[in-house]
């Protein structure tokens, strides 16, 4: 009996152990890297007021949405934006040049063949992106953001 239970066990941990393999399929590093551009070209096309850069990396029929809060004594506000209105904000959020662009951190939490997941913190707060290969070029289909969270 001892002997059956221990060769169960061990085929379910050999089994864990090679699930990971089995269904990890991430990408080598050059997509991985064309997936952290894309995101990279989504923020900097705000931060230096260069639409062509959001062009770039962000698929027309663009589906953002986010939850912007002024003050910890506002409700968060949904605001949902187009691609349109994503390419116009690129080219006025920091006309001036005036605004903190220190803010830029990309992490790409996950890539397969044809999808991809990213992380962007900004100065306006964070971005959580779906991306798509179309005709081998890595677009952003979906963003989800918020405002960060007021400081009590």
């Amino acid at each position: 009996m001892n002997r059956v239970h221990f060769g169960s066990v061990l085929a379910v941990v050999a089994a864990l152990g090679l699930a990971p393999s089995v269904f990890s399929r991430t990408q080598p590093p050059p997509d991985r890297e064309a997936v952290k551009q894309a995101a990279l070209d989504y923020v900097e096309g705000i931060y230096t007021v260069k639409s062509e850069r959001i062009e770039r990396s962000v698929h027309p029929k663009l589906d953002k949405r986010g939850f912007y809060k002024k003050d910890a004594s506002t409700p968060y506000a949904e605001m949902p934006m187009t691609f349109d209105q994503l390419v116009n904000l690129s080219k006025t959020w920091n006309k001036e040049g005036k605004r903190d662009t220190s803010v830029k951190h990309v992490e790409v939490l996950d890539v397969l063949d044809q999808t991809a997941v990213a992380k962007v913190t900004a100065a306006w707060g964070v971005d959580y992106m779906l991306l798509g290969k179309f005709d081998g070029s890595w677009k952003i289909t979906q963003i989800l953001w918020q405002s960060a969270p007021p400081k009590p």
